[in-house]
C-alpha cells in the first residue's frame, strides 16, 4: 500500500466491478423469477443460489495461481470472458438444470474478478482510508448490483433480451480497468489454500468468521428474497424494485458504518452491525407484503446492514496484513465466504419446505447473533 495514492485511484477498478455488479444484479432477479413462473421445480431456484457459491469455491482455488501466472491485469479480462459465456449459456433458451450449471461458472469468474478488484484496491489504499475505500467499493458494486434488478423490471421475463443485456454490461466492465494508469499490486507469494486459510485465521480470526458469516447471510438475502417474493404472487416489477430498493440501503447504512470503523474498533462496529442485522430480520419476520412500502424500508436496512459485515471482516484483516500477502488473504477470506455461501443456501434449500418460505430469515436471525458473541468473545479474549 502506498500513502502517495488518493482514493481517486481505485476508480478504474470500481468502475469496472459496477458494470459486472449490473450485469450480475440483472440475472440474480432474471433466474429466480423465470424459474418460478415457468413451471420448473421449486428446488432449481434454490439450486441457482448454490451453484453461485459452489462456483466461487473453486474461483478461490484457481485464482493465486493464476495471477501469479498472468498478473492482474491480463487475467480480469479472461475473467470476464467466463462471465460472458455464462450469461449466453442462459441466453439459449429455457433450460434449469443448463442454468444451474451457467451459474456455477458465474460464481467461479465472480471470486477471481473480486480476488483482483480487492487485493487491487489494498495495494493502493493506506490504513487511514482502507475503510472507506473498501466500503465505496462495496456500496458501489451493491447500487449497481440493484440497478440490474431494477433494469430486468423493464425488460421482458421472456425471451433473451435479459441475458444479453448481461453480456453487453460485462463487455463495458473490460474498458475501465483495461485503460487505468494504477500500477498493479506485486505478484502475490506462493501460498496454497491449506496454508493460506490458517494463515488468514493467525492474522484475524474476526475477519475470517466474518467473511465465512457474511457469505451465508449475504447470499441468504440477496439469492432468496427474489425467490420468496415470487412465491408471494408480487408482480415482476416490484420484484424489481424491491431488490433495487434493497441495495439503496447501504447509502445510509454502509458507507456510514466504513467511516466509522475507521475511527474506532472494527470489531465494536461489527458487534453493533449485528445487532442492527438481528433487529431488521425481526422487523421482516412480523411484516407481510400487503405493506409494501415499509417492507422495502426495512429490507432495505436489513440488506445495507448485511452487506457491510463483508467489508468491515475484510478491513479488520488486511489492517493485520502485509501487502506481499493481500492476495493470498483475499483468496482466503472469499474461500471462507464461499464455504458460507455455499452451505448456507444448501440448509435454507432443504429445510424450506418445513419451515416455509421465511427460512431464509430464521437463517440470517442465528448466524448474526453468533458472530456478534464471537466477536465479543474475542474483544474479551484481547483485552
Amino acid at each position: 500500500m502506498s500513502e502517495k495514492n488518493s482514493p481517486w485511484s481505485i476508480f478504474s477498478v470500481i468502475a469496472s466491478m459496477a458494470f459486472v455488479a449490473a450485469g450480475n444484479g440483472l440475472l440474480f432477479t432474471y433466474v429466480p423469477f423465470v424459474l418460478g413462473t415457468n413451471g420448473a421445480a421449486p428446488w432449481f431456484a434454490g439450486a441457482a443460489v448454490t451453484a453461485v457459491a459452489f462456483g466461487g469455491l473453486a474461483g478461490c482455488v484457481i485464482a493465486g495461481p493464476l495471477i501469479r501466472r498472468v498478473g492482474h491485469a491480463r487475467l480480469f479480462p479472461v475473467s470476464m470472458a467466463l462471465v460472458i459465456m455464462a450469461a449466453l449459456l442462459i441466453a439459449i433458451g429455457f433450460n434449469p438444470l443448463l442454468w444451474v450449471l451457467a451459474r456455477g461458472l458465474y460464481g467461479m469468474a465472480s471470486n477471481v474478478n473480486f480476488v483482483i478488484a480487492q487485493s487491487w484496491i489494498n495495494h493502493a489504499a493506506a490504513n487511514s482510508w482502507r475503510g472507506k475505500a473498501l466500503s465505496f467499493f462495496y456500496m458501489a458494486y451493491i447500487l449497481c448490483f440493484g440497478a440490474g434488478s431494477w433494469i430486468f423490471g423493464e425488460l421482458p421475463a421472456t425471451g433473451n433480451l435479459a441475458p444479453l443485456t448481461t453480456v453487453f454490461l460485462t463487455t463495458l466492465a473490460i474498458l475501465p480497468i483495461g485503460l487505468t494508469r494504477l500500477p498493479a499490486p506485486p505478484m502475490p507469494a506462493a501460498l496454497s489454500m491449506l496454508k493460506a486459510v490458517p494463515h488468514a485465521w493467525r492474522i484475524s480470526p474476526v475477519g475470517v468468521v466474518g467473511v465465512l458469516t457474511a457469505g451465508g447471510i449475504s447470499m441468504a438475502v440477496q439469492g432468496f428474497t427474489p425467490i420468496y417474493a415470487t412465491a408471494s404472487q408480487v408482480t415482476q416489477k416490484d420484484v424489481a424494485l424491491l431488490s433495487l430498493v434493497m441495495q439503496t440501503g447501504l447509502l445510509f447504512v454502509q458507507y456510514p458504518i466504513g467511516m466509522l470503523s475507521d475511527r474506532i474498533d472494527r470489531r465494536t462496529v461489527i458487534l453493533i452491525t449485528c445487532t442492527l442485522i438481528f433487529v431488521m430480520g425481526l422487523a421482516a419476520l412480523s411484516t407481510g407484503f400487503d405493506r409494501m412500502g415499509l417492507l422495502m424500508v426495512i429490507f432495505a436496512c436489513w440488506a445495507g446492514a448485511i452487506e457491510s459485515i463483508y467489508s468491515l471482516a475484510n478491513a479488520h484483516a488486511n489492517d493485520r496484513a502485509e501487502a506481499q500477502h493481500f492476495v493470498s488473504l483475499s483468496s482466503a477470506l472469499l474461500l471462507a465466504w464461499s464455504v458460507g455461501a455455499t452451505l448456507i443456501p444448501m440448509a435454507i434449500t432443504a429445510l424450506t419446505p418445513a419451515f416455509g418460505d421465511r427460512t431464509f430469515i430464521y437463517a440470517i436471525l442465528a448466524l448474526s447473533l453468533a458472530y456478534g458473541l464471537f466477536v465479543l468473545a474475542r474483544i474479551g479474549a484481547r483485552k
